[in-house]
């Protein structure tokens, strides 16, 4: 195989230098646009575990029947010349290919191009049951339990999120243990939120992403995930569970608000406002690790040549990134 460079490698590059360079990638996304004059164009986002960049192919170009042709989730070989488009790294692509199933077995490409978890995936879980364990209300804690055996190990390999915050394999289990873990320490100071029903709360709030995403390299929004949402697809998970384990229609009406609105605002996705205190708790706290989470994949994912990131739609800025002395 040839020799290839990563995706923060080539973001290094300064801009105005040109370097032509090989590369190895998977293709996250390709969105087909129409230009002011009508021709048509793609915008192709590729990536490998440590970072990705978008570049354009315009219908003129080589390469566009192949990217035509081309779906998430492909496995490539590319070679291409280095070019910046209002400040981020957008190069042109000069021939592209797809690896053969023994090219990408011969050189572990799998292993090498999936994002996943920086954490200890045991650790996390051990630390997941902690909370559950946590829960006092043993109905609560059952239906927690019930929910788990629902979905199986896919709670803990899915992402939290196609593109925004943890999104990567066992993004999900990473979110909802950061968002407990800073829920908990939080409550000491809260001590009028009943704290089983908020850690309940926390625990379960995203298990709709288990059913609203799929994809290993790439991921993608399933059938359900389009009609519905996690939002919804959580609420139904939940509600089973809580029939299930014969949880009181009292506290299964307000854990079923908690799912229902932890996106904080309609405009985010949430069905209802959070309108109990735990509900409330719950979304801020939420929000809280999400926002965080962009904050770690850019720093991460920036190279530390440059003083600010990419501009991030989450963030709705550019952020600095310069490392304090």
């Amino acid at each position: 195989m040839e020799k290839f460079s990563n995706t923060l490698e080539l973001k290094t590059i300064p801009e105005g230098q040109t370097v032509i360079f090989k590369s190895v990638v998977v293709v996250k996304k390709i969105e087909r646009r129409n230009a002011k004059n009508g021709s048509e164009f793609l915008k192709i986002e590729v990536g490998d575990r440590f970072s990705s960049f978008s570049f354009t192919s315009f219908s003129n170009t080589s390469t566009f029947n192949f990217f035509q042709a081309s779906t998430s989730g492909d496995i490539i070989f590319m070679e291409g010349m280095s070019r910046h488009y209002q400040g981020a790294f957008s190069p042109d692509i000069l021939s592209a290919r797809r690896l053969s199933e023994k090219e990408i077995k011969e050189g572990n490409w799998y292993a090498q191009l999936e994002q996943t978890t920086a954490e200890d995936l045991q650790d996390l879980k051990t630390e997941f049951y902690g909370y559950v364990e946590g829960i006092q209300n043993s109905q609560l804690k059952r239906t927690v339990y019930t929910v788990l055996e629902e979905l199986g190990d896919k709670f803990f390999t899915s992402v939290a999120a196609k593109s925004m915050h943890h999104a990567y394999k066992s993004g999900l289990i990473e979110h909802t243990v950061h968002v407990t873990r800073a829920g908990v320490a939080l409550l000491n100071f809260y001590t009028d939120i009943p704290r089983d029903l908020a850690v309940a709360g926390m625990l379960l709030h995203d298990v709709g992403k288990v059913e609203e995403y799929e994809g290993d390299l790439a991921i993608s929004r399933t059938k359900l995930g389009n009609l519905q949402g996690h939002i919804i697809l959580g609420y139904r998970i939940v509600r089973r569970a809580g029939i299930k384990s014969e949880l009181d229609p009292h506290l299964l009406e307000r854990l079923e608000h908690i799912i229902l609105s932890h996106q904080g605002q309609l405009e985010f996705g949430a069905a209802v406002l959070p309108s109990t205190p735990e509900a409330i708790f719950v979304s801020l706290v939420d929000n809280l690790d999400a926002k965080m989470g962009m904050v770690t994949h850019l720093l991460t994912s920036t190279p530390e040549s440059q003083i600010f990131s990419e501009r991030f739609p989450g963030l709705e800025t550019q952020m600095l990134v310069e490392k304090m002395d």
